[in-house]
C-alpha cells in the first residue's frame, strides 16, 4: 500500500446504555443512546471514508448502536458481528484487527471501554492537531469515535504505528 493511500481505522464506542435488570451483553440503548448514535452515524459520514468492514460486539447496545449509525453512511460495509470484541483489552482487539485480509482497506470497530479508548491511544504514535488531548482528556464518551490512519498489512499492526486523525464525541 503506498503512503497516498493508508489504511483507516474508526473506533467507535457503542452509545449510552439503559441499565434494565438484564445481563450487560443484553443492555440496550437508552432513548439519549438512540439519538447520540445516529449523530454519531451523521459525524462518521461528514468524514468521507467508505468502510469496507465492520467489526461489531454482539453485545445488544452496540448491535443497536451500529444499526443505527450505518444509516447515515453513504456506503453500508459488509458487517461482522464478533464475540471477541465484546469486553476485549486493547490486545485481544489488535488481535481481531491482524486477522483482516489484506484487500479490506477501511474498517469501524464498534466496540467498549475501556478497551475502544485504550487501542485508540495504543495504536496512535501520532495525532494531528489536538485529536489526542481532546481524546484522553473526555475520556472517550459513549457514541465517542477516533479515526486513525497506518500503512503497511492488517496483520502488522501494532502499537504505535497509527496516526489519530481526528476524535469526535456527543456533547454532554
Amino acid at each position: 500500500m503506498s503512503a497516498a493511500e493508508p489504511r483507516r481505522i474508526a473506533l467507535f464506542r457503542h452509545a449510552k446504555a439503559d441499565w434494565p435488570q438484564v445481563s450487560d451483553h443484553e443492555r440496550p440503548l437508552a432513548e439519549r443512546g438512540r439519538m447520540d448514535a445516529a449523530v454519531a452515524g451523521r459525524k462518521l459520514a461528514d468524514t468521507a471514508i467508505t468502510f469496507d468492514l465492520a467489526l461489531c460486539s454482539t453485545a445488544v447496545r452496540t448491535r443497536e448502536t451500529w444499526k443505527l449509525a450505518v444509516h447515515e453512511l453513504s456506503h453500508r460495509p459488509k458487517t461482522i458481528y464478533e464475540e471477541r470484541v465484546y469486553e476485549a483489552s486493547p490486545g485481544e482487539l489488535i488481535a481481531v484487527l491482524n486477522e483482516i485480509p489484506d484487500d479490506v482497506h477501511n474498517v469501524i470497530m464498534i466496540g467498549h471501554n475501556p478497551g475502544i479508548h485504550g487501542l485508540a491511544d495504543i495504536l496512535s504514535g501520532a495525532a494531528e492537531g489536538d485529536a489526542r488531548d481532546r481524546m484522553n482528556r473526555r475520556g472517550f464518551p459513549a457514541a465517542g469515535f477516533a479515526l486513525l490512519s497506518c500503512d503497511g498489512p492488517w496483520k502488522s499492526l501494532e502499537p504505535a504505528v497509527a496516526t489519530l486523525t481526528e476524535y469526535w464525541a456527543p456533547s454532554e
